[in-house]
């Protein structure tokens, strides 16, 4: 995946320290509760569509984006799902990051899905029955965008993470 060109510039000051991003999630259900996920293309592991904001651009614009740019699929926003401050990690480069994020449920209005640029091998509607292995956190965002009460869904000091 390309890194934007404000974190480029960003690292020329800090170098690999941490860095604080708002990151934004998109949890796609079709009218047959399908879900649409991507398989990343620098650790091939499947995900729901997920990216970080550009300067100024809006959560709900920039994850409405995000869908379009990996997969060909444009969609609406139905709800906030969540709102999590991750876990620190760093990239292979040494780049040290933590994001803030925030979760959608969205639902495609038109496009057929497929691989649309870079960033993804492989996309796809899976139904919730048989998702490929995705990671714990994605399983979660699914989980979340699932549930029937509307309020966003985030860590108090008394909730743990599950």
């Amino acid at each position: 995946m390309p890194t934007p060109d404000f974190v480029l510039e960003l690292r020329k000051k800090i170098g690999h320290d941490p860095l604080w991003l708002p990151g934004i999630t998109g949890v796609v259900l079709d009218a047959d509760d399908r879900v649409l996920l991507v398989r990343r293309a620098d650790d091939d592991r499947w995900t729901v569509v997920a990216g970080i904001l550009e300067p100024g651009e809006q959560p709900a614009v920039g994850i409405l984006r995000e869908i379009y740019e990996e997969t060909g699929v444009e969609a609406e926003i139905e709800r906030l799902v969540s709102i999590e401050a991750l876990e620190p990690s760093a990239y292979p480069n040494g780049d040290q990051v933590q994001y803030l994020d925030l979760c959608f449920r969205c639902r495609p209005i038109r496009g057929e899905a497929r691989v649309n640029d870079d960033e993804s091998t492989e996309v796809g509607w899976f139904s919730l029955d048989a998702l490929p292995d995705i990671p714990a956190r994605e399983a979660r965002c699914i989980a979340n965008a699932l549930r029937p009460d509307p309020t966003p869904w985030f860590i108090s000091q008394a909730d743990p993470v599950s």
